[in-house]
């Protein structure tokens, strides 16, 4: 570390712009300048001192405005791209369903693409965590080697300073002046500024008022809050802390629910309402009413239970119920934090197929065989030496590949079946293919065939587990960045210094981080009450040279 002796004596760190204690340029640059850089009060910044070793690259990195605004703009890019389609916990995804197959039958080619390439759940994937994480490691670098050197100076800083500082500052001015004269502007300009609520300090012949200093902390409070906000989107990962599972789960059902270990529900009911078309003309007033059916209510009566062991789903007699509610839009259960919201419904799916088994010439029925879709046995035992075995199951028979039936899902919307067939008659039994309006014999010509009766339907509740932890400290770091913001917007650090000089002037100059037409009113006002010296504003004067320069390179 080279440090910088002031001409004071004073022993500035390297990188040192203003010297810390009597405010004298340092730097080629601030002494040639006719305003100096107040950003940051002169004060040496580590990011733009040091570049040698990998420590100082990785901070110089992270530290950077440049880098910090690239990582918001990819991240912004990204959850963007995030909301081209529906993340997977939006897409209606029944239970058991491949979530690719879902992409796929919704929409298309695309929602293929999409898939592969993990933007289904964008907001949980390892690389828009790193970007969120590297984003907080940024602001944290930027804060860390920005604020502190400022808070420092601002703590730290001296009533009196150099007459090179003050001629520097972009509000100035100079008069001379008895040295009576002086002391008595000095104390009016106390007693106004006072009165302009700002805080005074003095030394020989020396004034410094201050007002608003908070308002230099603004940025880093935002920082801060910023943090805290991004650090509760990280913890959303960790188990625990945020869940938001879905559950399709049918009437007459027990099913464990997910993220809720130890808990299961058991749908009793699901009911669907409409408006009557005169309800609707009545509470809609439209004449599309009277055509088109209105939801007017659907919810699911279910029992909440909760097992000390592990349990077995649709077991209840060992669980002890802890929940009875009806969930309805907007009305979810909750319970221990958790919170059951009904989100979708799917209106009679098929829950059994009923089949006779039948002489095809004498139409003499053996027996029925009822089918549970959803766990379908292998053997049915009809007695007198007939039975039917299920060779093949397939819940959504989607055709024929290479002579094999397809199914495109596990949930029962077209079931098919391969049977083979026991009968006195045939005790080697026969085999046959029957789906939905279809009877194939692969096999060749069957005495019996397996003759369709009916179907059993029943509704499914599509419910959202959802628990969120995190909401707190996502709450505590919005309201501590907006009030960052409502300090960094309403508020400005302001300051005038005023110095009688030994040889009869007295030197008056002023800063403020912002809105200097705030700072310009206060000094009209005690400019002339405190008979002080007339000041201009030195970046407004070079603007004005530059304009008429440029007019006469013009002309």
């Amino acid at each position: 570390m080279k440090n910088i002796t002031c001409e004071c004596g004073h022993v500035n760190p390297e990188g040192t712009h203003l010297c810390e204690k009597c405010g004298r340029p340092l730097t080629e640059e601030e002494k040639h300048a006719k305003v100096v850089d107040m950003k940051y009060e002169g004060r040496a910044i580590r990011s733009k001192t040091y570049n040698k070793t990998l420590i100082d690259k990785i901070w110089n990195f992270f530290s950077s405005v440049k880098v910090g605004v690239s990582i918001i703009v990819i991240t912004l890019v990204a959850a963007a791209i995030g909301t081209f389609l529906p993340q997977v916990m939006y897409v209606n995804i029944m239970q058991g369903e491949d979530a690719k197959q879902a992409y796929i039958d919704n929409y298309g080619t695309f929602g293929k693409i999409y898939y592969n390439l993990g933007l289904s759940d964008i907001y949980s994937s390892w690389w828009f965590q790193t970007l969120i994480g590297m984003l907080a490691i940024s602001i944290i670098a930027a804060s860390i080697d920005r604020g502190v050197p400022l808070y420092k100076s601002l703590k730290n800083q001296r009533v009196k300073r150099h007459e090179s500082f003050m001629k520097r500052q972009r509000i100035f001015g100079e008069k001379e002046i008895a040295a009576d004269k002086a002391e008595e502007s000095l104390n009016l300009a106390e007693k106004k500024m006072k009165e302009l609520k700002y805080k005074v300090r003095r030394e020989d012949g020396v004034l410094l008022a201050e007002k608003n200093r908070f308002a230099r902390s603004g940025p880093y409070i935002n920082h801060v809050g910023l943090i805290i906000f991004l650090f509760g989107v990280m913890l959303r990962l960790m188990p625990g802390f945020y869940i938001d599972e879905s559950l399709w789960i049918r009437e007459g059902e027990t099913a464990s629910i997910p993220g809720m270990d130890g808990y299961y529900l058991h749908n009793n009911k699901f009911t669907f309402e409409t408006y009557k078309k005169e309800e609707q003309k009545q509470e809609f007033n439209q004449s599309k009413a009277a055509v088109n059916s209105i939801a007017k209510n659907y919810q699911s009566d279910v029992v909440l239970y909760q097992s000390k062991d592990e349990g077995i789903a649709g077991e209840t007699q060992d669980m002890k119920k802890v929940a009875h509610h009806a969930i309805q839009v907007n009305k979810p259960l909750k319970y221990d934090g958790y919170a059951l919201y009904q989100m979708d419904f799917k209106l009679n799916e098929l829950k059994a197929m009923n089949f006779n088994l039948v002489n095809k010439k004498t139409g003499k029925s053996l027996g029925e065989v009822d089918i549970d879709l959803t766990e379908p046995k292998k053997e049915y035992d009809l007695g007198n030496d007939s039975k039917v075995e299920v060779k093949g199951y397939y819940p959504t028979f989607s055709g024929f590949d290479d002579g094999e039936p397809q199914s495109d899902s596990p949930l029962p919307n077209n079931p098919a079946f391969i049977f083979k067939m026991y009968t006195p008659e045939t005790p080697k039994g026969e085999t046959s293919f029957v789906a939905i309006k279809q009877t194939l014999e692969p096999l060749g010509t069957t005495k019996y065939q397996m003759k369709f009766q009916n179907i059993e339907t029943r509704n499914v509740s599509g419910l959202t587990i959802r628990k969120d932890r995190t909401l707190p400290i996502l709450a505590i770091g919005g309201i501590i960045f907006m009030l960052g913001v409502v300090i960094g917007s309403y508020w400005s650090h302001r300051r005038l210094w005023l110095q009688r000089t030994n040889d009869g002037r007295l030197l008056l100059a002023a800063h403020t981080n912002k809105n200097w037409f705030s700072m310009k009113k206060d000094l009209d006002a005690v400019t002339t009450y405190a008979h002080l010296p007339l000041w201009v504003d030195q970046q407004e004067e070079d603007e004005k040279e530059m304009e008429e320069k440029e007019g006469d390179n013009t002309l």
